[in-house]
């Protein structure tokens, strides 16, 4: 079994890409399967395999604890958790060849809590992998794209996995997409947008953040895909199978 985890900020559009990948695979003769990592989530494009919903009950926790929405996230992503045995075993009894595994909408939550990092290593996989959603109707400006990047790089050194990264919602950014593409391979063009587009401390800060960051994971570039369309997730998995089966692709 291979398992990706679909990773971004909340509204980037993960469930809509767990919903392309579960199709995709599927029409191409592979055995996928979803898993649901967040408890607050109401609604799915995707008929769920494993759900931690039936495991932890967020609304509940809320009343019993008298939390609010984000202490009831807290506490209901740390008892997840403690069901990973429970969670493993639905996942055996599925086996499939490819687990997708949507994150909670605030990566926050999973990411920087210990709990996030616990569960992503107990669960049992010949291969891992993660993408990092760069939400498109945010990046359009170079100070958000260095932002967004800043923490695509942050949520990858709290993971430990290979990351892909990739753009959505190219369908409402056509016209500044080339312009966030270059941003993504060449330094000095971000840095010259950087300097068009700000002055005095913001230019500092993000110039000093853009040298800081390592940026060569970007050499091949983000991947635009469309949620909407399902264009680009050819390319989406080719990089997957680069990370996850030495390269051998699913046919298309």
């Amino acid at each position: 079994m291979k398992t990706i985890f679909v990773t971004g900020t909340a509204g980037s559009g993960k469930s809509s890409l767990v919903s392309k990948l579960y199709e995709y695979y599927t029409r191409n003769g592979a055995f996928a399967a979803t898993l649901n990592l967040d408890p607050g989530v109401e609604s799915m494009p995707y008929n769920c395999d494993v759900d931690v919903r039936d495991y932890v009950d967020y609304v509940s926790i809320m009343q019993e604890y008298n939390l609010g929405p984000n202490g009831g996230l807290v506490m209901a992503n740390d008892l997840i958790a403690s069901k990973i045995d429970e969670i493993q075993n639905d996942v055996n009894n599925i086996n499939p060849d490819y687990l997708i595994v949507d994150t909670p909408g605030q990566i926050e939550l999973f990411a920087y809590r210990s709990s996030g990092r616990f569960i992503i290593d107990q669960i049992t996989s010949d291969e891992k992998a993660s993408i990092f959603l760069f939400d498109g109707s945010i990046i359009t400006t170079p100070v958000n794209f260095v932002s967004i990047a800043l923490l695509a790089t942050s949520i990858r050194l709290r993971l430990n996995l290979p990351t892909i990264n990739a753009i959505t919602k190219t369908d409402v950014i056509d016209t500044k997409l080339k312009d966030i593409l270059q941003w993504s391979t060449n330094t000095n063009t971000l840095e010259n947008a950087i300097s068009n587009d700000t002055d005095g401390e913001t230019y500092s800060l993000t110039t000093s953040i853009l040298r800081g960051l390592n940026l060569s994971e970007f050499e091949q570039g983000l991947i635009p895909i469309s949620n909407l369309t399902g264009d680009g997730i050819v390319n989406l998995e080719s990089a997957l199978s680069r990370i996850l089966n030495l390269g051998e692709e699913v046919e298309d």
